[in-house]
């Protein structure tokens, strides 16, 4: 897909309202520091669109981005971020479970997991609450430029075990470094662009 628009379209926090769209969303979430952001701005060829920082936690508001005014992604806060009290914690999770369960557009969610290590039980958690509100997440498997090459497809195979994903589920290994595995990626956006409608 060439990206001919892309625009930060809606920042939501706690208390906003969330938007409604006539246009699909795909929304990209995973434990705060796995590289979401970089994921994000390795797929639109960006600097810093999506803001990246090597402190966890800096995505504390659901940001929707318009792409080609065809669709939108979405990006969420982590979880997992320790710096923050319980009671805020609670708070951003309440608004992460409400937007997945009111919104009408979102199809698809890309759950990102550190391909070093195993899924911690948080990611498993979420990844079962994924799959219990209707989602079939694909998994990204970010930073596999900090693994050798023949450990990938172990590792790959260790984290659809520990998730408990089925074998038909994608797990989609991802470096922000040298941006590998982002045309695998923007194969399955477009499928689900072209596929997917209101």
């Amino acid at each position: 897909m060439v990206i001919r628009s892309l625009e930060l379209e809606t920042v939501c926090g706690i208390t906003s309202r969330l938007p409604q769209h006539d246009k699909i969303e795909m929304a990209f979430w995973g434990r705060s520091n796995v590289g979401k952001s970089s994921l994000l701005n390795g797929l639109w060829n960006r600097k810093s669109m999506a803001r990246i920082s090597s402190q966890p936690g800096k995505t504390q508001t659901i940001n929707y981005y318009n792409v080609n005014s065809q669709f939108y992604m979405v990006d969420l806060p982590g979880y997992g971020y320790a710096k923050v009290s319980r009671e805020l914690t609670a708070k951003w999770m309440k608004m992460i479970e409400t937007y997945f369960d009111t919104s009408r557009a979102l199809r698809v969610v890309f759950l990102l997991i550190d391909i070093r290590h195993d899924p911690t039980n948080q990611d498993t958690q979420m990844y079962r609450m994924l799959y219990e509100k209707g989602f079939n997440p694909l998994i990204i498997a970010t930073k596999s430029d900090k693994i050798k090459k023949h450990a990938v497809a172990k590792n790959i195979a260790r984290i659809r075990s520990v998730l408990g994903a089925d074998k038909e589920t994608p797990v989609l290994p991802y470096s922000a470094l040298n941006r590998e595995g982002r045309e695998e990626i923007w194969e399955y956006i477009d499928y689900f662009v072209e596929n997917m409608h209101i």
